[in-house]
């Protein structure tokens, strides 16, 4: 049941009410409009409520806006409503200056006599002398349309370093100064006056009620059914689809192009989000609320089809923001303190050999050995650490299957650029499959579907269970008789094959139907992150057993990737290893632009 207080205060006619540990307040028609940092009359109104229950944040609402007083904002207003209550029955009119000035009261009564002073100790006041309400009321604000509020002052003590505009028209500061950066993000909603953000709010209510109905067109409807004709209405259907069909604030971090990972930690509401820009990882002044959170959960429940709560606490799916093509992963109680996700962008998956060589990521020629081998047939398995550029140069190689050949395509989570292919008017067909459940089929039945599906080209998003048994049954019988590719964990062509024989249980003598294991690598330099072809290694049946003849070596200087030896696996009938050279110097020269 909820408490209603109604405000004694004359100028004020906030509306207190309490919500569990928070205490609402609704200001639409007052004069101060719920703003506690500027003003004395709404400051009163709330530390009266106070002075009757301790709350953890106090948040205000006014056409439109909301204003979250949280952390040490919330401290001081449950402190100033500790010391009235306490201080009224020794000095009332301290008490009165204590709701409406609380931090001028509490100079005032140490100042005074040494009863007053404990009391400002012992509730708590103390801890605010010296400050200012502008930096202890600091609120995080938002339309209350969005999930997600935003400090508008940048931390004190900073140096801005740039400043630019996205297009979504949001606005980016970044500040230096502290250990970590700051990547101060201001919407184009939080730049909107005071009338369009009520007409914001309003076009918001008759979406959600249903009023206004259009698929993907409703938040434009619903604007332009409330606008006036001098205000922004391209803005606020932006705004409003945004945070309704689209990762509210995420899309505007992801309209960045130099942002490749945003974070929410849980608990969301009392961490600010994350980002990786530039390969720097820096803080922001975004929080999601605890709404937020769970908008996005369900979110991805729907578009991913599996289950995220407390019985299946971890997710994965995919989702688009600012027109990128984003990786979600999620956890959840009881393995986390609530809601998190982790989000990447993956623009990568479109990718060509072209652009990896151009970004340094390949050699010109390891990228046309890898192209020509590739096209005619190779079983590639490409090896490296969790973000190391595997499934990006998986998706650049799938380009170089001869366009005649069907490919089939298993994954769990959607990384590969599957529709950018069958654009292109190549033949693949996706399988979707699944690791803990959900709208999809288990792995190793993919596998078999596969295989059933048609001769050709093979891909395996991510060789890590029993699936791998199947896959090198099929390589060995024949089955799979054309370009098999695949991406899997491991450093070295030896961790490979330790993963694939010892742990994944396929038989040595049928991990020796692999052609080569390609390993990738990302590194630290200049400041940013960057990733490079380490390894490219050929599997060797001999008289001693499996080994492993490195073909390509970055560190050691090594480059035997066109020598007879290496390519006499890949000539066709009636062709010899020079042939398959010409080939090769043939790609590189397209690579090269020469």
């Amino acid at each position: 049941m909820f408490a209603r207080l109604l405000s004694s205060d004359a100028d004020c006619s906030c509306e207190p009410t309490f919500e569990a540990d928070r205490l609402r307040v609704e200001s639409d028609g007052c004069p101060g409009a719920g703003r506690l940092t500027e003003e004395p009359a709404c400051r009163q109104t709330v530390i009266e409520a106070l002075e009757r229950q301790d709350v953890e944040s106090v948040c205000t609402r006014a056409d439109g806006f909301e204003r979250a007083y949280e952390d040490g904002a919330a401290g001081l207003l449950v402190a100033a409503g500790r010391f009235a209550d306490a201080v009224g029955f020794h000095d009332r009119a301290l008490a009165e200056r204590a709701r409406e000035d609380p931090l001028g009261a509490a100079e005032a009564a140490v100042g005074r006599e040494e009863r007053l002073a404990r009391l400002v100790a012992d509730t708590g006041l103390s801890a605010f002398l010296g400050a200012d309400y502008a930096t202890a009321l600091r609120p995080h604000v938002g339309p209350t349309v969005a999930r997600s509020r935003i400090a508008t002052r940048p931390p004190a003590g900073v140096t801005l370093v740039d400043r630019y505009e996205l297009d979504t028209g949001a606005v980016i500061r970044k500040y230096g100064g502290d250990p970590i950066g700051t990547y101060h993000l201001t919407p184009a909603e939080h730049r909107l006056d005071a009338d369009a953000t009520a007409t914001l709010a309003a076009a918001h209510r008759r979406l959600a009620r249903g009023v206004v109905t259009g698929g993907e067109r409703a938040p434009s409807r619903a604007v332009r059914s409330v606008a006036d004709d001098d205000q922004p209405v391209g803005t606020l259907a932006a705004t409003l689809t945004k945070h309704t069909r689209g990762l509210g604030v995420l899309e505007d971090c992801f309209a960045d192009p130099d942002i490749t990972d945003a974070f929410a930690t849980a608990p969301v509401t009392e961490n600010r989000i994350r980002v990786r820009c530039d390969g720097e990882t820096l803080r922001t002044n975004v929080r999601l609320t605890e709404a937020g959170a769970a908008a996005l959960a369900s979110r991805f429940r729907r578009s991913s089809g599996r289950a995220f709560s407390q019985a299946d606490p971890t997710l994965a799916a995919t989702a688009d923001a600012s027109g990128r093509r984003i990786r979600v992963a999620g956890v959840t109680d009881p393995v986390s303190d609530g809601t998190g996700f982790t989000f990447r962008a993956h623009d990568e998956s479109a990718f060509r050999l072209a652009d990896l060589v151009d970004n340094g990521t390949l050699p010109a020629g390891s990228a046309a050995f890898l192209a020509v081998v590739t096209a005619r047939g190779a079983a590639t398995l490409l090896a490296g650490a969790r973000g190391a550029g595997k499934t990006t140069l998986l998706g650049a190689l799938l380009w170089e299957i001869p366009a005649d050949i069907r490919t089939v395509a298993i994954e769990d989570t959607p990384e590969l650029p599957v529709s950018e292919l069958q654009t292109e008017g190549r033949d693949v067909q996706p399988l979707r499959v699944s690791t803990e459940g959900g709208a999809s089929i288990e792995a190793t039945e993919a596998l078999r579907t596969a295989l059933r599906l048609g001769d050709g080209a093979l891909v395996v998003g991510e060789v890590r269970g029993e699936e791998a048994q199947v896959l090198y049954e099929a390589m060995r019988v024949g089955a799979a008789d054309g370009t098999v590719l695949g991406t899997i964990h491991g450093g070295d062509g030896e961790s490979v094959r330790e993963r694939v024989v010892t742990d994944l249980g396929v038989p040595e003598s049928a991990f020796a139907d692999t052609d080569l294991v390609v390993t990738v690598e990302a590194y630290d330099e200049g400041g940013g992150r960057k990733r490079r072809l380490r390894a490219i290694e050929a599997v060797r049946r001999g008289a001693t057993g499996l080994g492993f003849d490195s073909l390509y070596d970055a560190d050691g200087g090594i480059d035997r990737l066109t020598e007879e030896d290496t390519l006499e696996p890949f000539c066709g009938p009636m062709e010899e290893p020079p042939d398959v050279r010409r080939e090769i110097e043939r790609r590189q020269a397209e690579l090269e632009g020469r």
